[in-house]
């Protein structure tokens, strides 16, 4: 019987620098994943990498030599000596490492837990395996599971409810104070990464005509296309002011970038409209003096941060009854990987055989009532010998690990074949 393997190093136990020379690019991890398939203490596996963690997952036979085969493969495939990164890994095996891979998919390990692009980054990995076809039996099974246990902790807790992006944290600011973004008129001030986050979020909530202003016009235009918005050079932004509502800005500038009096001036043509201003950029880029004026309410990303902060408790929250859901589906995963030894198959296999002739024998002899004690005795012992029989090469073929390759295979398709207590 095969052992369920994960070895691996993540933001907690290395620092970035070490991640980084251990790092795959998806090249990488389709040679690597050749290497691997090749590697005979190593029966199955999935190599798993993003920027906070690189994990190798895998089955064999036995769990030590298989970690021992996995650091030495980490050290030649990236020429690194193992000393530059031992100590930064982990592993674990059985139920552990089935729990560890939910936890992970579920977004309960990550640096930001609840984030949601850990499971698509997954999703990618164990696609490559199966297109290499290092994934097998066990670790198909397993990460079906996987991907099931994570969509129901995303579904069945608020583990993602909440902001805990500074972006995401401005929009949901937004939508405190308006009620409702639909149809309010955004002008982002700079169309770097976080704007173009804040733009993503503006779009789900249905926020009505975005704008955009960057110093390099260029780059604006392109944000803004991509978005179906407009761009406009940074010198018309004080005479675009007079017709929007939420203006976010995530510039580079060292200096602000809106002043009190240009949003003074522009405020007369607003008619009492309300203005707000989010600033995400540090050093600040709007005057924190725009707030005297009336109507206008400018939120700075220390006010995001509280909001985030609070969030993040809530996720801590609702990681607790992630927990639970993970607990029970290592139980249930458990259950199914013991059906690939081969007693239980094979006992579960006759009853479901026995089970089939014994109706069809009661069936029988109710209707030939007026046969003798003797002649229903051997019709009985007749179809006990038929039963012993058709199973006999089956049960023969199964002990002996099905004359040879892997026993999992043959376990999994004879359950399959005969419909044996699926696991649902």
């Amino acid at each position: 019987m095969h052992d369920i393997v994960l070895i691996g190093l993540n933001h907690k136990t290395a620092s970035v620098d070490v991640r980084e020379c251990i790092a795959f690019t998806p090249d990488e991890t389709e040679r690597a994943l050749v290497t691997l398939r090749n590697q005979p203490a190593i029966s199955e596996s999935v190599l798993f990498s993003t920027c906070n963690r690189i994990e190798l997952l895998m089955t064999a036979a036995e769990s030590q030599a298989a970690i021992n085969a996995a650091k030495q493969f980490f050290s030649e495939f990236k020429n690194v000596p193992l000393s530059a990164f031992e100590s930064a890994l982990y592993h674990y095996t059985g139920d552990e490492a089935v729990r560890h891979t939910f936890q992970v998919a579920a977004s309960l390990d990550s640096m930001v837990v609840g984030e949601p692009q850990i499971l698509g980054q997954m999703k990618e990995a164990y696609r490559q395996a199966t297109l290499e076809k290092t994934s097998g039996v066990i670790l198909n099974k397993l990460l079906h599971r996987t991907f099931f246990v994570a969509k129901k902790v995303r579904t069945q807790t608020g583990i993602g409810d909440h902001a805990v992006s500074i972006s995401y944290a401005a929009i949901e600011l937004g939508k405190k104070i308006f009620g409702d973004l639909t149809g309010k008129r955004v002008m982002l001030i700079g169309a770097g990464e976080m704007a173009e986050l804040a733009v993503e979020h503006l779009i789900r909530n249905r926020a009505g005509a975005i704008t955009v202003a960057n110093r390099t016009f260029a780059r604006g235009v392109e944000l803004a296309k991509r978005f179906s918005g407009e761009a406009i050079k940074f010198e018309e932004i004080p005479d675009t002011i007079k017709n929007v509502d939420i203006i976010i800005s995530s510039t580079g500038a060292t200096d602000y970038v809106l002043r009190k009096n240009q949003i003074k001036e522009a405020m007369k043509s607003r008619r009492n409209r309300s203005l707000f201003f989010i600033d995400i950029a540090v050093p600040r880029d709007i005057d924190p003096a725009i707030n005297r004026i009336s109507n206008a309410y400018v939120y700075d990303i220390d006010d995001l941060k509280d909001i985030v902060d609070e969030n993040i408790e809530d996720r801590q929250r609702e990681a607790l009854k992630a927990q639970r859901i993970i607990d029970e589906a290592v139980i249930g995963f458990r259950k199914w990987y013991e059906t690939l030894d081969v007693v239980p198959t094979i006992v579960s296999l006759r009853g479901k055989v026995e089970a089939m002739a014994s109706q069809e024998l009661k069936k029988t002899l109710g209707s030939l009532s007026h046969l003798s004690e003797t002649d229903q005795r051997a019709i009985k012992r007749m179809t006990g010998a038929l039963v012993n029989k058709i199973l006999h090469d089956p049960t023969q073929f199964l002990k002996k690990n099905g004359c040879h390759g892997d026993k999992s295979v043959s376990l999994d398709l004879t359950r399959k074949l005969f419909n044996l207590e699926e696991d649902h």
